[in-house]
């Protein structure tokens, strides 16, 4: 009897499958069959559909794409199985569907169109409208059924070309403009363009070309600034832009600011060449530049940038981590000196050496290596270990060893046990990063981030932090969700969990109800109405997050609802774009991706994780993954695809080509 019914339902599913059957019907093409049930009554290529469209007065639409096209697949989907828009198709116009591997020549007529007409190329789904004598009067790519994705929709595009037709002299202007078309730059490409010398001009005006940095004193490092500049170099080669950041990078990595004993970076410096840090370490300070010494390291391959990386990493899980969560710092003071824990006394440390063998010449040369003086560089004869030379002694692990031994009979800094959500989120984030260098580190990343999600959801409610032991009582801030969704994101990235976009999204429509009111965003919603603003020296905008990670959502997640949030929270940032570009880093960068676009890959889970070594290579900054039933991988951009292939170099290839 069970079976029976199983019969029965799966009967109705065909048939319902089948309701409909076009021309395509009896098309070899693959591209053309997956549509020969649509409602939509297409026509292949030909003189039957052409000459009818000249004999019935009636307007073609050609649709031209291909079977593995992602967007193509998400336009049949929502407009070419729709009743409505199939309605108003086959009533008024003869709709063509053209496969493009079929007929390339075809295709690229109106691509080339396309890019004349528009300054940029194209894609697929390509969709063109023509007069019955196949004269354009538009050409679009992916178009909504409603009004989105800068488009007004099929439903209000089609009544309205039906409506020019009828106006003779305006649709011969229409076909006359298509004919004759302007070249010239694209708004966003000025904007954009504009924008990149203003910043890079700002950023080169606080920059000290001496010593790195862009302050004097005191000097923080400004992950998120250091991360636009290596993104405007991924971008357009910008060699001003690498120097600025790379100089500092290297400063830092040598200087007193990164504790060369134990790993980990102090939280700024008191002078201007990086070697007088206030001893305290930050969760968030070293997230943050973990991440951008990844990528760094993916650009140089210089093994010092790695080194940073892992020994950053190694310091959080020794003193930071506690039961798979990561407390909030540590303090500057030991036993009530500042710096005693990281500081050492020159003639004490050649008397011991002395004690060991160590030749004169050997102690000599490892200790000036690491800046420790006779008369100190602190107070007194102390001295803080910065890096003074580039040829390394040969007795230099040797010494660290001995100076990581005294450290531990002394007393650790103060540890703030605070659990805070958003420094644990861009600690998690860094991790999944830094697994673009060894593999090891996504096991972590992905334990780590259930540990904060299981202390700090409670019954489907974030919360900003606690200590180990205790319920959360405060509930999330901007800056919490902002954060660990990007976590999220950067998660999905690596390991492809649907589980992690699904929160992440969650998460998301969750802080737009709390932290988004009357198009502005404020820190919090517990009443204190605190606006949010773009401020990131100190560690990143909250805001500037939120906003990529809906950017990135939109595209991940093929809606515009996001991304139209974003425009109109850029637009509310116009000041601060204006008057000081530079001064809000990660703004900045949010506004290239949304000018420049993301490419995003297409391709079954296994391809994707297979081919992650060729994609963390890729040089333009804005690149997706997203996990989709295709034999091949595709690359396409937010409302078309654009290149395809079975071969992840070649592809990669093509993408180069694409983004010059």
């Amino acid at each position: 009897m069970r079976l029976l019914v199983l019969l029965f339902v799966l009967s109705l599913f065909a048939s319902a499958s089948s309701k409909y059957t076009n021309a395509l019907e009896h098309e070899s093409s693959p591209y053309l069959q997956q549509h020969k049930h649509n409602p939509v009554n297409w026509y292949p290529w030909g003189d039957e559909a052409l000459n009818k469209a000249q004999k019935e007065n009636k307007l073609i639409f050609l649709s031209i794409g291909y079977s593995t096209c992602h967007w193509c697949h998400v336009m049949e989907e929502e407009s070419f199985t729709d009743l409505e828009v199939a309605k108003l198709l086959n009533e008024n116009f003869v709709s063509i569907k053209v496969d493009r591997e079929s007929f390339s020549q075809i295709d690229k007529k109106y691509q080339k169109r396309f890019m004349d007409l528009h300054g940029e190329r194209g894609g697929w789904p390509l969709s063109v409208f023509l007069s019955p004598n196949k004269e354009v009067i538009h050409l679009g790519t992916y178009i909504p059924k409603e009004e989105g994705y800068g488009s007004e929709g099929l439903l209000k595009l089609l009544p309205s070309f039906m409506a020019l037709q009828k106006d003779p002299q305006a649709f011969k202007k229409v076909i006359e403009k298509h004919k004759v078309v302007q070249k010239e730059s694209s708004l966003k490409s000025k904007v954009s363009t504009k924008l990149v010398k203003e910043v890079l001009l700002g950023i080169e005006k606080q920059y000290d070309k001496h010593n790195g940095g862009f302050a004097v004193r005191p000097k923080f490092p400004e992950a998120s600034k250091l991360d636009l500049l290596l993104d405007i170099y991924r971008l357009n080669g910008d060699k001003k832009a690498f120097v600025m950041a790379e100089k500092t990078f290297r400063k830092m990595a040598q200087g007193g600011i990164y504790d060369q004993i134990g790993g980990g970076f102090f939280r700024y410096t008191t002078d201007p060449k990086w070697q007088m840090p206030h001893f305290e370490k930050m969760l968030y300070t070293n997230a943050e530049l973990i991440s951008v010494y990844v990528k760094l390291y993916k650009l140089t391959g210089d093994v010092l940038y790695k080194k940073v990386v892992d020994e950053s990493i190694e310091q959080m899980q020794k003193h930071f981590m506690q039961d798979g969560v990561y407390y909030s710092a540590t303090d500057a003071d030991s036993n009530g000196e500042e710096g005693g824990y990281f500081i050492y006394e020159y003639a004490s440390l050649k008397e011991t050496l002395k004690e060991k063998r160590w030749s004169s010449k050997a102690l000599e040369e490892s200790l000036a290596y690491l800046g420790i003086e006779e008369d100190g560089n602190v107070d007194g004869d102390l001295s803080h270990v910065h890096i003074t030379s580039e040829v390394i002694p040969e007795k230099l692990e040797a010494l660290k060893t001995h100076l990581k031994s005294l450290r531990k009979k002394r007393t650790f800094p103060f540890i703030d046990k605070k659990i805070n959500t958003a420094w644990n989120a861009m600690m998690v984030k860094a991790l999944f990063d830094a697994s673009k260098l060894d593999d090891k580190y996504l096991s972590l990343a992905e334990e780590q981030l259930g540990s904060l999600l299981r202390l700090m959801v409670v019954k489907k409610v974030l919360y900003h932090q606690t200590l180990l032991g205790q319920a959360p009582k405060q509930e999330g801030l901007l800056e919490d969700y902002a954060f660990l969704i990007a976590a999220l994101i950067a998660g999905y990235e690596r390991n492809y969990n649907e589980m992690y976009l699904e929160l992440a999204e969650s998460l998301s429509l969750k802080a737009l109800t709390k932290f988004y009111r009357k198009k502005d965003w404020y820190l919090s919603d517990d009443g204190i109405e605190a606006l949010a603003d773009f401020d990131d020296r100190y560690y990143t905008s909250a805001l500037s997050v939120m906003l990529e990670n809906l950017l990135i959502l939109s595209s991940l997640r093929e809606t515009d609802k996001y991304s139209n949030i974003v425009k109109e929270s850029i637009k509310q940032s116009g000041r601060v774009l204006e008057e000081n570009p530079a001064s809000a880093a990660k703004l900045v960068h949010l506004f290239l991706r949304l000018t420049k676009g993301e490419v995003i890959i297409h391709a079954k889970k296994e391809k994707l994780l297979s081919a992650q070594d060729a994609l963390d290579k890729v040089k333009y900054p804005f690149l997706l993954s997203v996990t989709q039933e295709s034999d091949e991988y595709l690359a396409c951009k937010t409302t078309m695809c654009f290149a395809h292939d079975k071969n992840i170099s070649k592809l990669i290839e093509k993408i180069n080509e694409a983004v010059k």
